[in-house]
């Protein structure tokens, strides 16, 4: 994260925002939706269903492995992804608990 001083900040906000980071582009979230779609390890499927090429489609699950959302074990020539559910039922706990922390007031000030 370069010169954005994440070390000031607790590890959980920088999971957090490792999280963020992988959801921001929407092709990582068609490929989620794809992954959870399938409930399986899928390999070349993938690039099948979203409209990118596949060094393309690589790198954005590249980022969603970094992330931890994703797991990916080598058959052969290929790689096949699935939910990594440990990591998504943690993301999950994080996020909730984050949207879960605002409490609307009566007068905001916004």
């Amino acid at each position: 994260m370069g010169l954005s001083k994440t070390e000031e900040f607790s590890v959980k906000d920088n999971i957090i925002a490792a999280y963020a980071k992988a959801l921001s582009h929407p092709a990582r979230v068609a490929i989620l939706e794809f992954l959870i779609k399938k409930q399986g390890c899928i390999c070349g499927d993938i690039v099948d269903e979203i409209p990118l090429s596949q060094s393309t489609v690589s790198q954005h699950l590249k980022e969603l492995k970094a992330a931890g959302l994703i797991k990916g074990e080598i058959e052969g020539t290929k790689i096949c992804y699935c939910i990594d559910e440990n990591e998504w039922n943690r993301a999950k706990a994080y996020m909730d608990e984050l949207f879960k922390a605002y409490v609307p007031v009566k007068d905001n000030c916004c």
